[in-house]
């Protein structure tokens, strides 16, 4: 069942004041539209189908135009991506490759052939050509971003997979479907669109082995090969290796939409396996409105960005030794000017086995999206097995998936390891001054990818430990407050420390994701009646948890409850409760009397 007035409107109400007045128009017709028809069974794509057939007004006619309009009312995102990948997702269009509408869950059996989007963040280069082909209506690209349309390849919306985490998957998932289908009898092909930065991970190098040792001669593998990833590529793509494993190899100007649809037609319908070599141009990655004014002096910046700086603060300090290695991430770790780095062009696996082999005395830095290193497990697991000084770097913005969030449920697992969440460049110092103490403990540093003022005490004295923000007896009602208690981990503390200062309960913060206490600090939680963690980084085998399994304290849990919601950092504290206004109002419930207050719920 789908529930389109649900799902978008809220989001689309949110984006009308940036929207033309003819946008508004259209918006509101088929907001209305979608209300009038109320919820309805099968597919979202389905539903949004019909009420594109009853609200047809197009207003743009070039889905490049779309995109860029998409991408300013959201106000982020990866143009210069999807306008890469434009001319071959219209070629896929033209060949009947994207789901019509046909029967099945997921659009397959339908067209010459089966597509996978191994480049998942090309999803709105596929939603703008449904909107200038008259089959999706313009409410929902309002969204993007802003948690009505997610910004990556979902089966809800037209595409047979969904997209996690890893672009390199892609193309193992094609692979797999090839091989499924040739075990079955079936010569229908299989289409995968991937990049150039992409097929440097190791599982797009290991699933093309397969498919020549398997002997499958049903994978078209089509490539944007614009030379970029996030920082341009150290060579440009070598097709050799491309043309040993599939055989036939053809390459074309990415930009000519004619010359990409001719040359994907023609390996269509020739037999065997092929690649298609698409030359394409990429400008800056991240997505800038034009005539965007620079960030104001003196303003907050990412916290992750500012890792470059203190790890060169660090060494000018210590006379430390670094080795910087990372995965196309050095912008989002503010990594150049600061220190010498390595880029291993999203080969996640590599950029931690690079840290093997080096000296013990040197301090090797993994600088990593916090999801990439989901791809490196067993990597990662002989690193904290055998590498002495290994500091890993994990940075995102949504505390929902990433960050502290998969340090806690799966680094935090790994042998010799220690996960902490600074907010102050004391903190992050404290982290490597520790670790130099402890150099056979890997040490885990969520680096959350948001800009906030840092609190005004903070845990650099004792990163294992704890400190009051908002000390025992310091607030308005003390006599009540001193029943009641709030911890707090890593950056959810910088979230409460805004929101108790009405309230004034009093509020310990943790940079560390298994704090050690003091017994004076546990003499306090051991007195409140109740207890309540706030944290950032999603409940399962989080903070909260190990205090109340470990203290055996009545510990409530407030923390991000969706796994990967798709939102941008701004709508995240909302959705899971963390902005200021219900966190006070969190905050102030947690002084209520309560029957039965002997037996805290694990979640509140």
């Amino acid at each position: 069942m789908n529930d389109l007035h649900a799902a978008f409107a809220a989001p689309a109400r949110e984006a009308l004041p940036r929207l033309t007045p003819a946008e508004r128009r259209l918006v509101e017709a088929e907001l209305r539209e979608m209300a009038s028809r109320g919820p309805g069974a099968g597919r979202i794509l389905d539903g949004l189908r019909e009420v594109a057939a009853r609200v047809p007004e197009r207003l743009y006619a070039d889905s490049a135009e779309v995109l860029l309009r998409m991408h300013e009312i959201a106000g982020s995102g990866n143009l210069q991506s999807n306008l890469s990948s434009l001319a071959l997702v219209r070629a896929c269009f033209a060949h009947g490759l994207v789901d019509d509408g046909g029967p099945g869950a997921d659009g397959a059996g339908e067209g010459p052939a089966e597509l996978v989007v191994g480049r998942g963040h090309i999803a709105p280069a596929f939603y703008a050509e449904h909107y200038v082909r008259g089959t999706l209506p313009f409410a929902p690209l309002a969204t993007l971003h802003q948690g009505g349309l997610t910004g990556v390849v979902h089966r809800d919306l037209g595409f047979r997979t969904t997209m996690r985490y890893s672009l390199g998957v892609g193309v193992a998932q094609a692979v797999s479907l090839a091989w499924e289908l040739a075990r079955g009898g079936s010569d229908r092909k299989v289409v995968c669109l991937a990049g150039d930065g992409e097929l440097h991970e190791g599982a797009a190098f290991e699933a093309l082995r397969f498919a020549h040792d398997a002997g499958l001669t049903n994978l078209l593998l089509v490539v944007d090969a614009n030379g970029k990833g996030i920082e341009p590529l150290a060579k440009p793509l070598n097709t050799g290796y491309l043309a040993a494993y599939l055989g036939t190899l053809a390459e074309v100007d990415g930009c000519d939409d004619g010359a990409v649809e001719t040359a994907l037609g023609e390996l269509l319908a020739r037999p065997g396996p092929a690649a298609l070599v698409c030359r394409t141009r990429k400008g800056d990655h991240s997505f800038k409105p034009a005539g965007a004014a620079p960030p104001a002096p003196g303003r907050p910046v990412s916290f992750a960005s500012t890792a470059g700086r203190m790890l060169g603060a660090h060494r000018e300090r210590t006379g430390s030794e670094l080795a910087v290695f990372t995965p196309d991430m050095a912008a989002r770790f503010g990594l150049g000017g600061h220190v010498p780095y390595t880029n291993t062009g999203l080969a996640e696996t590599l950029t931690v086995g690079m840290t093997l082999s080096l000296p013990d005395h040197v301090t090797k830095v993994v600088a990593t999206d916090a999801m990439y290193y989901m791809d490196s497990l067993s990597m990662l697991t002989e690193a904290t097995t055998s590498v002495r000084n290994l500091l890993v770097l994990a940075g995102r913005s949504w505390g929902a998936w990433g960050g502290a969030h998969n340090a806690t449920n799966l680094l935090g697992l790994l042998l010799h390891t220690r996960v902490y969440e600074p907010v102050t460049a004391a903190e992050f110092q404290a982290c490597l001054d520790r670790l130099a103490r402890d150099p056979a403990t890997a040490h885990v540093v969520s680096m959350i990818d948001a800009a906030f003022e840092p609190p005004a005490r903070d845990c650099s004295a004792d990163i294992d430990g704890g400190v009051w923000l908002t000390p025992p007896g310091d607030g308005p009602d003390a006599a009540d407050a001193a029943d009641a208690t709030v911890v707090t981990f890593g950056y959810a503390g910088v979230l409460v420390e805004a929101a108790n200062r009405d309230v004034g309960l009093p509020h310990l913060h943790c940079a560390a994701l298994t704090p050690r206490l003091d017994p004076a600090t546990l003499d306090v939680l051991t007195r409140s009646r109740r207890i309540l963690s706030v944290e950032y980084n999603g409940a399962g085998s989080g903070f909260g948890e190990r205090l109340r399994a470990r203290h055996l304290l009545p510990v409530e849990v407030h923390a991000v409850r969706r796994d990967i919601a798709t939102r941008v950092h701004r709508n995240q504290l909302p959705l899971h409760g963390m902005s200021p206004g219900p966190l006070r109002e969190r905050l102030a419930r947690l002084l209520e009397n309560r029957e039965g207050s002997g037996h805290a719920p694990a979640y509140a």
